[in-house]
């Protein structure tokens, strides 16, 4: 009597094997946390330091940095612009026709001349805003 072998078939499944692509995503994810607070989207200026009280939340401001060379950066919320004086009060004039109560905050070099801090401020009057307000530090006491 001859043994028969009897093969079984088995059926192939058709599914995908997901376990190395959320290696992958988890990779991706580790690297995207670690680098993401060292990009720094603004313009790096040193800002004096006062004792004041800070303002009440009215939405987001505008905000306005003047260098130490005198130069403006406008960061309208999607990353600061260098523009000139007469591209600044042309487009805050746009956005303040469009938001009446709009709040623009100048954030002035602590080496700026004050010079430059002020002809930031006289712009933002041509341009039509209500509010500036003036950005610092906290002191350190």
């Amino acid at each position: 009597m001859s043994e028969q072998y009897v093969r079984r078939r088995r059926k192939r499944m058709a599914e995908m094997n997901v376990v190395p692509y959320i290696d992958v995503m988890l990779v991706l994810l580790v690297i995207f946390m670690i680098t993401a607070p060292l990009m720094n989207l603004g313009v790096e200026i040193d800002l004096p330091s006062a004792t004041a009280e800070p303002l009440t939340d009215q939405g987001d401001p505008l905000m306005v940095s003047v260098t130490r060379d005198g130069d403006f950066f406008l960061d309208t919320g999607d990353r600061p612009q260098l523009v000139d004086g007469e591209t600044l009060v042309t487009t805050i004039r746009a956005i303040a026709e469009r938001n009446p109560d709009l709040q623009v905050l100048v954030g002035g070099d602590r080496d700026a001349a004050y010079q430059h801090i002020y002809a930031a401020m006289v712009l933002l009057q041509r341009a039509g805003v209500p509010t500036v307000g003036l950005i610092g530090d906290p002191d350190e006491d």
